[in-house]
């Protein structure tokens, strides 16, 4: 298998479509044409005491999840002040 050079700039912009677009690792890298691992090794070696990309995904949903639950609460304490 030939190895291509990706130019750091092109290896930027994966990596920001996956943190901050929500696409996924596996798209992104059948977009480009190149391998899961290449990309998990570009996440990986931009590592430095900052949370991994996985974690941030999942702090994001997470986040999503309690934003959600937060506004179904409060419209639900809204409707049972509005009875009394």
């Amino acid at each position: 298998m030939k190895k291509h050079r990706i130019a750091p700039e092109v290896k930027e912009q994966i990596i920001n479509r996956i943190k901050n677009d929500g696409v996924s690792v596996s798209e992104a890298a059948k977009d480009h044409g190149i391998s899961d691992q290449t990309i998990y090794g570009w996440i990986a070696k931009k590592v430095d005491g900052q949370p991994t990309l996985s974690e941030f995904l999942k702090l994001k949903r997470e986040n999503a999840q309690l934003l959600t639950l937060i506004g179904e609460m409060t419209l639900k304490l809204s409707e049972t002040q509005k009875k009394n």
